[in-house]
């Protein structure tokens, strides 16, 4: 049977994991562990300042599941060490309260559980969402688009032939599922974020500041995943772990780095 470990970074209580959960639980044995509090924003950051707590809890629909005060990346060692008995076959993150579109999945803890699905091996989907409305009472949410989307990527993800070195992060517009037009492949897109450094409160030589800006906007590219959300299209981007510049390292090898070291040194070969 497969097993599928399911995780956020918005928290336990959030309704996005919810929904994915009840979408997930026909595909296999479900596991389900995530922060006992929001860590949006932490990306792949570890707890090794200390032990970690997990305690039996329920979501908010009343489904039972484990809350841990590590991170998202802690939840998914978790699993992996065998918390649940055997490992994941499948790592799922989200539903994201929230896009994680373009340079934020490099801050994102949603997508950072996936990506540590794909260290360890495990084919994995990180899934966010745009809210479908925002009032004086919050956000208004319908995860039906995605988690069915997500529930049918599953075992595509489960076959033999799936690549093991990318995750899958899907994006998905704030729409009805008969309002969503399709599905694209994308790749991530720029983002341009207009913070601004902000004195909010001096006080007893304390300042209080905020520095991010509230609404980033992007560069406008066509096959990027900004440009299939604002064609109301679930965005599909295959990402990986290796940062490592390719065409830069030719130009980088004239810049005869042995010479930095100021004494003799032997050569390398290669």
């Amino acid at each position: 049977m497969r097993h599928i470990l399911l995780t956020n970074d918005d928290g336990v209580d959030s309704p996005g994991l919810a929904a994915l959960a009840a979408a997930l639980d026909p595909l296999g044995r479900l596991s389900v562990i995530a922060p006992d509090r929001n860590r949006s924003g932490i990306g792949r950051g570890i707890t090794l300042n200390g032990p970690l707590h997990v305690e039996e809890t329920r979501m908010v629909d009343g489904r039972p599941a484990l809350a841990t005060d590590g991170t998202p990346v802690d939840c998914v060692r978790f699993a992996a060490l065998g918390l649940f008995g055997e490992p994941p076959d499948v790592v799922v993150s989200g539903v994201n309260l929230g896009l994680n579109l373009g340079d934020d999945v490099t801050y994102s803890g949603t997508v950072a559980a996936a990506l540590e699905g794909v260290l360890l091996g495990v084919p994995s989907i990180a899934a966010s969402q745009a809210p479908i409305a925002r009032g004086p009472a919050g956000a208004v949410w319908d995860f039906r688009a995605t988690a069915d989307f997500v529930a049918r990527l599953v075992p595509m993800a489960s076959d033999i032939d799936f690549p093991r070195r990318v995750a899958l992060s899907v994006n998905a517009p704030g729409r009805a599922p008969e309002d969503i037009r399709g599905a694209r492949l994308t790749r991530l897109g720029r983002r341009i974020y207009d913070d601004e450094l902000i004195l909010e409160e001096e006080r007893n030589g304390r300042r209080r500041y905020s520095i991010y800006g509230v609404n980033p906007s992007h560069h406008r590219e066509d096959g990027t995943d900004f440009a299939a959300l604002e064609a109301n299209e679930l965005s599909v981007t295959p990402i990986h772990f290796d940062l490592t510049d390719i065409a830069e390292m030719d130009r980088l090898e004239r810049l005869q780095l042995n010479d930095l070291l100021g004494a003799e040194v032997a050569p390398v070969d290669r």
